[in-house]
């Protein structure tokens, strides 16, 4: 295998790499450091496999790279790469999403449609089912996303799906549920609760902490993508979730335990576009990519908190 990855030195981007890596693959990485956090954060993100051999990584943005060199010699693509972020994609900062989630998505896709690559994976999320969907999410339902980033990313899908129809491009789109663990993003929940769990600090919870999430950890959702670059049925869509739906109410329970910090929550409004529940039917995947999530949360958590304390400690 020879892959190209985008978003590579994201959360998840940089633990697929390291994951292809270890199997031998070769990989080509290419991200564009946008401001969403820290470049800090995703320089030590690819710090670990910069010097590997098989990683070449490229810094530049999908919208204006040398497509036709970067995919010279893939046989698989892995597009992670995508403005991240429910609450910041509305108003002004919508053109970034659309330029960075749909229109650099449609560019990857024209590059891809006349060779002969075995499967393109799209990273989508559970945000493109919105708050009207049964419990558990099927893939066949009536899609309705509540946020503009979940109609960002609904969006691409259905490119990914036209360019399968109509150019025969081998592409499979994964959702993702709620991903977490090692290095995840600064603005995602479980990594702000913990920091400020360490620091003993108080921390924001946006609504009544009753509302759940199928929360997925970052190598169950790496195994499942690795799978789907040789098993994913192209024009198939597949939820990829952990069987760990629980309320915030409960996680912060739990954060307090491994901690052994007393938190201070401080109780904000419901933001926008945030959707109440989510519960994935993952029984597709199961057949098709014979995905198992195999971390329970409380497994995952630890793991998490274990890096969250490693960075403290280095600072």
């Amino acid at each position: 295998m020879k892959a190209l990855v985008t978003g590579a030195a994201g959360f998840i981007g940089s633990h697929l790499s390291a994951s292809l890596l270890e199997s031998q693959a070769e990989v080509v990485g290419l991200d564009c450091f946008t401001d969403y956090y820290a470049r800090e954060i995703k320089e030590a993100n690819l710090a670990p496999i910069r010097a590997r051999k098989g990683f070449r990584f490229v810094e530049a943005a999908l919208g204006s790279a040398d497509l036709g060199e970067l995919l010279d010699g893939v046989t698989h693509v892995f597009h992670l790469a995508a403005q991240a972020g429910v609450r910041r994609s509305w108003g002004a900062d919508f053109r970034v999403y659309s330029a960075l989630n749909v229109e650099a998505t449609q560019r990857l896709l024209e590059a891809v449609r006349d060779r002969a690559i075995e499967r393109l994976v799209y990273a989508s999320s559970s945000s493109v089912y919105g708050d009207e969907v049964p419990m558990p999410m099927r893939e066949d339902a009536v899609l309705r996303p509540v946020s503009p980033y979940g109609v960002t990313k609904l969006a691409a899908e259905h490119l990914c799906h036209l360019y399968h129809v109509n150019y025969g491009v081998p592409a499979v789109s994964l959702r993702y549920f709620t991903v977490y663990g090692p290095r995840q993003r600064p603005d995602m929940a479980f990594n702000r609760f913990i920091r400020a769990a360490f620091e003993r600090r108080p921390l924001s919870l946006y609504g009544d902490g009753e509302q759940t999430r199928d929360f997925t950890y970052v190598a169950d959702a790496v195994a499942a993508t690795v799978a789907a670059g040789s098993r994913g049925r192209p024009g198939a869509v597949y939820n990829i979730g952990g069987g760990s739906r629980v309320s915030m109410n409960q996680v912060l329970e739990l954060i307090g335990r491994l901690t052994a910090s007393p938190l201070e929550v401080r109780r904000e409004p419901a933001q926008k576009g945030d959707m109440r529940d989510t519960f994935a039917d993952t029984s597709r995947a199961r057949l098709d990519l014979g995905f198992e999530p195999r971390h329970a949360l409380d497994e995952g958590l630890a793991a998490e908190c274990d890096w969250m304390a490693r960075q403290l400690t280095a600072r």
